[in-house]
């Protein structure tokens, strides 16, 4: 459904940090299912593990709340370019199951629970091949910048 180069327009991070390779499915004001995949030339990996690579948890973290990003600006039909901006502003529950590698597709889901003056609340998750890597409750922010 969004490519690298729309998914751009409703990021305003680039390499290295661009963590959502494609969106595959999006419905406003609902959900999102994203993915990234994960290669062994990532940045990341010379030093997390240099002979046992695994894909920082706070990276995965990062990766699903770009995903709830993408689905919060498009929910309000609003990219950065308009002057808005998608701060991730907190993490509750947060458990992880299984270690990321490189090689792994790590699928990026996210659900709208609430939404109270411009603070945003997702229930998200990860997985690779329909086995939970990371779930958790985060919340977002939109402000002006």
């Amino acid at each position: 459904m969004m490519d690298v180069n729309e998914i751009r327009r409703y990021l305003p991070h680039r390499y290295p940090f661009l963590l959502v390779d494609r969106v595959v499915e999006l419905t406003p004001g609902e959900s999102v299912v994203a993915y990234k995949n994960v290669t062994v030339n990532e940045p990341f990996f010379n030093g997390h593990f240099p002979d046992h690579p695994v894909m920082p948890g706070v990276l995965i973290i990062e990766a699903m709340a770009q995903a709830a990003g993408i689905l919060g600006f498009k929910t309000m039909d609003k990219t950065p370019q308009d002057g808005s901006i998608y701060y991730f502003v907190g993490a509750d529950n947060t458990r992880f199951k299984r270690p990321v590698v490189p090689g792994d597709r790590l699928q990026l889901e996210a659900k709208i629970l609430t939404e109270r003056r411009g603070i945003w609340k997702f229930e998200v998750k990860a997985t690779v091949e329909g086995e939970l890597v990371c779930s958790s409750t985060i919340l977002c922010a939109d402000r002006k910048l």
